[in-house]
């Protein structure tokens, strides 16, 4: 399944006025998992920083859901948020401008080539990683820009059943994905191949997320996929679904997972 063109009919309906867009954003955080996972990282991450000046990376924006998080948690900290996609980039500054959040810009730039020595506190890569075939140079740019003692955040999906991958013959789910997911010993030797000197690494998206993911994200995107008139039945569809994907992120972000389908990795400079 192509997400991208998905992505454009969600942009255009959630774009119209800032109030739908935070509606939007609000509604990713409580839906998808993985940012569940995120802000438990950030929150940690923030605990000792959130009077002090700090800057940040987010490193493959997106729709600037991370982003609006960040700048939301301290008005202190600066973020730079970059993506290739020129369409989501105007659209975030657009956005950010009219909600006048002055601690944030967004830049088109690849990740591939990005480089910005010494320059953040914490980088943030949420999905991005499984996009990007030169990956091992991604990390060594992301090293260079970090400063001293700063961090790097990935939320990637693993190799174990990631990108809905349980079998060598299986594709993944999101065509645009250039690798299944990641091995935690795989970008444990790639991040210290590329400079990093600690990392650490567990498992997301254990059992109850595996099917919150099912329930939340593919057999929507699959219905949005066939046909853009499951929009009017996505409401009833979530009336009914919604509680339970609340209930299952609740047990998957709480809980300790032996493996899962997807990775959060911590790495420090």
């Amino acid at each position: 399944m192509q997400y991208d063109p998905i992505k454009r009919i969600l942009g255009d309906v959630f774009n119209q006025t800032p109030f739908l867009r935070r509606i939007f954003y609000h509604l990713l955080d409580l839906l998808l998992l993985r940012a569940w996972h995120v802000h438990k990282e950030l929150k940690a991450w923030a605990v000792t920083r959130k009077e002090k000046e700090q800057y940040i990376l987010d490193a493959g924006s997106g729709f600037g859901q991370y982003t609006y998080f960040l700048t939301s948690m301290s008005n202190k900290w600066s973020v730079l948020a970059v993506d290739v996609k020129e369409e989501q980039v105007s659209d975030s500054n657009r956005f950010f401008r009219a909600i006048d959040r002055q601690n944030v810009v967004f830049r088109i730039a690849d990740l591939v080539q990005f480089r910005q020595p010494n320059s953040f506190d914490l980088v943030l890569s949420v999905d991005v990683m499984e996009h990007i075939e030169e990956d091992v140079q991604v990390f060594k740019n992301i090293h260079a820009s970090l400063r001293s003692g700063g961090m790097l955040i990935i939320s990637t999906p693993s190799d174990q059943g990631g990108s809905d991958v349980h079998s060598g013959d299986e594709s993944s789910f999101i065509e645009e994905h250039v690798r299944d997911g990641y091995g935690i010993q795989e970008i444990h030797g790639k991040l210290q191949r590329a400079g990093f000197r600690r990392v650490e690494a567990r498992y997301s998206y254990g059992k109850p997320g595996q099917v919150s993911w099912r329930l939340s994200m593919k057999y929507p995107l699959q219905m949005l996929g066939v046909s853009k008139i499951f929009f009017l039945l996505l409401p009833f569809y979530y009336l009914v679904t919604f509680p339970v994907c609340l209930l299952l992120n609740w047990m998957d972000v709480n809980g300790n997972h032996a493996s899962g389908t997807g990775l959060i990795v911590k790495a420090w400079k």
